[in-house]
């Protein structure tokens, strides 16, 4: 689309090397962010929706761990060669679709959960595809859309480091206000933002610091005091999350 901050040419090439072919290990502090909020929404059996959800990792886990029945959706043939490469060596059932959200195959109202992340943020306006999120959940579903944190410390420290990246990102949805401003406006919703997670360097272009291999030492070193964080510091809080219900019919 036209509106977009980004190309298939940009995510073909993100995925050019491929992933190892694991689940996502919770040593990563930005993996160990969206399990915990995978974890509160996901019961065994639901039907579950990521949309851009290459390379599969996380669609992985929560189809392996918490026995959700998954679908992913993206436009990058690349990312959903390397996704399917990865579902065949864990053995691990999907329903993995090469194609636009707005120009989707997918039934509206056929799952329980629609979820992204670091999606919506890559559009000028990002109203139209948090629509396609709540027109595919069923009546009592959740629609469950994240975005990286760059409206205050983060996105100081990256206009510093990496500028061409920040570009890529819609800041002005990027506090909880603005979040909760692209939902659609119907009485059968119920809206909710919220921060999460604890403090993450990996939203941060740490190696581009100029000083080698110091600067992904460096993002370790902090991935670590983050998963010693004891309680959430919402400065700190990686993660903007938009959370949208549909009311269950009765």
């Amino acid at each position: 689309m036209s509106l977009e901050k980004t190309t298939v040419a940009h995510w073909n090439d993100a995925w050019a090397r491929g992933v190892r072919p694991r689940l996502p290990s919770s040593l990563d502090i930005n993996v160990r962010n969206c399990k915990a909020l995978f974890s509160r929404h996901v019961q065994p059996g639901m039907d579950v929706l990521e949309i851009g959800f290459a390379p599969g990792k996380m669609l992985a886990w929560v189809a392996q761990c918490l026995s959700a029945n998954v679908t992913g959706v993206d436009y990058s043939p690349r990312g959903v060669e390397v996704a399917n490469g990865l579902f065949r060596a864990l053995d691990i059932a999907a329903d993995l679709r090469c194609e636009s959200i707005f120009e989707t195959t997918l039934r509206p109202a056929s799952f329980d959960l629609v979820c992204s992340a670091g999606v919506i943020e890559h559009f000028e306006d990002p109203r139209p595809i948090v629509a396609k999120h709540v027109e595919l959940l069923r009546p009592g579903g959740v629609a469950l859309i994240h975005v990286p944190n760059y409206g205050g410390l983060y996105g100081s420290l990256q206009a510093r480091l990496d500028p061409d990246n920040l570009a890529l990102h819609n800041l002005h949805i990027m506090s909880l206000p603005a979040l909760g401003a692209l939902a659609p406006q119907h009485n059968e919703l119920t809206v909710n933002t919220y921060t999460w997670g604890r403090m993450s360097p990996w939203i941060l272009s740490l190696p581009r610091l100029g000083i080698g291999r110091a600067g992904t030492a460096l993002s370790w070193m902090l991935n670590g005091l983050a998963q010693l964080q004891p309680f959430k510091i919402d400065r700190l809080a990686p993660m903007l999350v938009l959370e949208i219900r549909k009311r269950a019919t009765h």
